[in-house]
């Protein structure tokens, strides 16, 4: 009888496992799903103004004291700055 319950306890432990794969890998393909989809939908697509929208000079101390001397002078003649 001894080997007979080291069977079933072999048996049960095994197929335990097995079934706990089978829901751990159920489990990861539906995360892999989920982040692949929240991924795709969260990023959006980069705007870039139109050429009839009318710029806006950003005339902030923060950022006047980062800028070139070039660029305040598209900023300054109304022309969207192509330099940084």
């Amino acid at each position: 009888m001894n080997g007979i319950r080291k069977t079933v306890a072999a048996a049960t432990i095994a197929g335990s496992m097995l079934v706990g794969g089978v829901i751990g890998a159920a489990i990861y393909s539906v995360s892999v799903i989920t982040a692949a989809a929240a991924t795709t939908a969260a990023s959006p697509s980069p705007t870039t103004p139109s050429a009839t929208t009318p710029f806006v000079s950003n005339e902030t101390a923060a950022h006047e004291a980062t800028e070139s001397a070039a660029r305040e002078a598209q900023e300054n003649a109304g022309i969207r700055p192509t330099v940084p």
